[in-house]
């Protein structure tokens, strides 16, 4: 079984990833634990979700990252001196 990132799923296909009931998988849809998309009456899984709540220390790192960037970016923009992520070297062109 190899979950594909962009490969749409249904919940009874992540509900076999994942190996929990099909009632969890309808719980953790309407709690948010996995975002998914309801088309008609059914909804629909990205496999990147899937990964994600099998992987979560994946996310934490990426989510570090995109939070390091972000406030970077609205430092810069508020005027204030933005502290330069690591590893990356900061210099205004003009």
């Amino acid at each position: 079984m190899n979950i594909q990132e962009n490969t749409i799923y249904t919940p009874k296909e992540t509900q076999a990833y994942l190996k929990v009931s099909q009632s969890t998988v309808t719980r953790m849809i309407k709690s948010g634990l996995i975002r998914a998309a309801k088309v008609g009456k059914q909804y629909r899984i990205f496999g990147k979700e899937i990964l994600r709540v099998i992987s979560p220390v994946l996310e934490d790192k990426v989510g570090k990252v995109y939070n390091t960037a972000r406030h970077w970016a609205h430092d810069e923009i508020d005027g204030r001196t933005p502290k330069t992520p690591k590893g990356n070297v900061h210099e205004d062109k003009k």
